[in-house]
């Protein structure tokens, strides 16, 4: 019978199971110290926005970070997690600068709009569900909410469910779209899957990767193909469109989604009005990240 191997006093020892909770627990002290720190320095941003009345919900620079973590990221931390965590530290240090509401349309029970903007504002984040775009949007006018989450427009949705055209026509304070809702994918089983957007009375903030959405009254007997040719012809050629006509009251408006972060008084806009076309900005969003691109 062989005797054993001598023990190599130079091996390292195998880390025990205490030993890795010791470790654990300084890392977790180390990231607590962090995050403390983190809002320290996002108090003195909100010291000096509040100089220039900035508001403190900033979706495009939320959706920038996000994209850059998700750049960097390694190892064995699943991607879908840092959403997650970063979406809870977004609400939590912008409910440092003001009071955040966040007013939510749910036509019908079970809709998910008010699980999608769980998921997006954070599970502390006061939520106000309203059963109409119209009583949602009337809210956050009030004052009495910072943004609304409302459903996603579509081609065959009744005229009270086109809340886009409340802000095409709609009174002061201008509402604008700032966010799309969700904004990372694939969704796992259990995750929301309601696809909704986000407006509030400040206009959106520009990211890395946006899509403006243009409303606007059209003539009646303007075409889908026609729409399509004097966009491609400014050079804004439409990702999505949505035409809604009124027979009766011979009148039609559109709503046109492009790439790109669109403003008042961009050089492409009078070439639309060549075609009797004139758009009103009603928004952007950061595009949604999908799949795995970073």
């Amino acid at each position: 019978m062989s005797s054993p191997a001598p023990i190599d006093p130079d091996t390292p020892a195998l880390p025990t199971l205490a030993a890795l909770r010791a470790r654990i627990d300084r890392l977790d002290d180390a990231l607590h110290d962090l995050l403390m720190q983190r809002a320290a320095v996002v108090a003195d941003v909100a010291d000096l926005a509040a100089q220039g009345s900035k508001v403190a919900f900033r979706p495009g620079r939320e959706a920038d970070i996000l994209r850059r973590l998700l750049a960097r990221h390694a190892g064995r931390l699943p991607r879908r997690a840092v959403p997650r965590l970063w979406r809870e530290l977004f609400a939590a240090t912008t409910a440092m600068q003001a009071n955040v509401v966040i007013s939510v349309c749910e036509a019908e029970p079970g809709a998910g709009c008010i699980a999608a903007a769980r998921e997006h504002f954070g599970a502390l984040t006061p939520l106000r569900t309203h059963r109409s775009p119209a009583q949602a949007i009337a809210e956050l006018r009030a004052g009495a909410a910072i943004a609304a989450v409302l459903p996603l427009p579509a081609e065959d949705e009744p005229t009270p469910a086109a809340w886009w055209m409340t802000l095409l026509h709609g009174d002061e304070p201008r509402v604008h779209v700032v966010a799309r809702l969700p904004f990372w994918a694939p969704r796992p089983e259990g995750a929301p899957q309601a696809q909704a957007l986000v407006v509030a009375t400040a206009a959106p903030d520009e990211s890395a990767a946006d899509r403006t959405l243009l409303g606007f009254d059209l003539p009646p007997e303007m075409s889908r193909g026609r729409l399509q040719g004097a966009f491609l012809a400014a050079g804004m050629p439409p990702v999505a469109m949505i035409l809604r006509r009124d027979a009766a009251r011979q009148t039609a408006c559109a709503l046109i989604e492009i790439d790109g972060h669109v403003r008042e008084g961009d050089p492409r806009l009078p070439a639309l009005a060549e075609h009797g076309l004139r758009p009103v900005v009603l928004g952007a969003y950061a595009i949604p990240l999908e799949g795995d691109q970073p």
